[in-house]
């Protein structure tokens, strides 16, 4: 049996991502040890969670280094196989969308490093103001849009329509609820890193699931592109599983959001995010029920928000609330992917 070697693409994107953030853990977390960065546990957090004092942060520049190495492995690989992927970038808007997905998602990252360079060296606990963190997080999302509209994406797919043209009639409401879907998705995996290993494993499930559709789409830059940021998200929980020895702060979480956001897009399907992503939604709508609630009753409705903050308070350990909600992450990629299977 002649084994096609264009289809071990995606694993060596994976295993190369893997290896690279795991392997940078030993020499990123003693480096943010000696620069003393590390995480502040602010006193609204659980009590038993000021044990974290001190834990290094801004390990979520592992990831990002090992996304990006992964990608570029796999394409490396791909060119000298003559691979699908390869042939793929060939076609501008296909190379504009992983690049730009890429970028977009490093952008993100960046805003993340700010507000935790500012926490961390600065000593401003809440670090970036709301204001400035939403206007440059819109600021990007805009970009990322613009780039894909001017790279000559017109439509969008919506399960049991079809294509829909985004650039006529009802169609045009895409743009703001798109720039809206991606600044939300992208706070909400960061609202999702509360606890040890969390953000990352739901995020791996998340990333097989749009490296499975984007195979089953013949979509082999965002197959190799979910296959990295799932091998990143392993090689990161080597490190950030319970106990965790580093944290990924802002960095992490907000590279992982806009990585979500670019596979989603990437496969012309963002709407599957909703399914794939209802850890991350349910999270986030936690946060505002919260407020909202309090605000007309002066009563809570958790016991604590982000809603793993609530299980945590009604008992859960770490490693039962990371196991339940990756279960429900499954659920939901599983639905997501029904769309792509059986052509709906």
């Amino acid at each position: 049996m002649v084994v096609n070697m264009k289809d071990i693409t995606p694993i060596i994107s994976a295993l190369i991502a893997f290896a690279v953030t795991a392997g940078l853990g030993y020499i990123v977390i003693p480096a943010l040890r000696r620069l003393k960065f590390g995480q502040t546990i602010l006193d609204i957090g659980p009590n038993w969670h000021k044990d974290k004092q001190g834990t290094p942060t801004m390990g979520g520049v592992m990831t990002v280094a090992g996304v990006l190495l992964g990608v570029a492995a796999a394409f490396a690989f791909s060119a000298f196989s003559d691979g699908r992927f390869y042939g793929e970038m060939h076609d501008p808007f296909r190379l504009t969308l992983l690049l730009a997905g890429l970028i977009m998602a490093i952008c993100m990252s960046a805003i993340g490093f700010i507000d935790d360079y500012i926490k961390v060296v600065k000593k401003r606990n809440l670090g970036l103001t709301a204001r400035q963190k939403t206007f440059l997080q819109l600021l990007v999302s805009a970009a990322y849009l613009a780039t894909l509209a001017l790279s000559g994406m017109s439509t969008t797919y919506i399960p049991f329509v079809g294509d829909v043209d985004i650039f006529s009639g009802f169609g045009l409401l895409f743009w703001p609820i798109a720039l809206m879907f991606i600044y939300g998705f992208t706070n909400a995996v960061n609202l999702t890193d509360g606890i040890d290993g969390l953000a990352s494993t739901v995020t791996l499930v998340v990333a097989c699931a749009f490296m499975l559709g984007a195979g089953f789409l013949y979509n082999m830059g965002m197959n190799a592109m979910g296959a990295a940021l799932a091998g990143a998200c392993v090689g990161f929980v080597v490190w950030n599983a319970h106990p965790a020895k580093v944290f990924m702060g802002d960095t992490g979480s907000m590279f992982l959001g806009g990585m979500v956001v670019a596979l989603s897009f990437g496969i012309g399907r963002p709407i599957l995010l909703i399914f794939a992503g209802f850890v991350y939604f349910i999270e986030a709508l936690s946060v505002m029920l919260q407020v909202g609630y309090y605000k007309a009753t002066k009563k809570r409705l958790f016991k604590m928000s982000p809603l793993h903050h609530h299980f945590e308070m009604c008992g859960w350990s770490e490693e039962k609330i990371v196991f339940v909600f990756s279960a429900v992450a499954f659920v939901g990629c599983v639905i997501a992917l029904l769309p792509i299977l059986f052509n709906w």
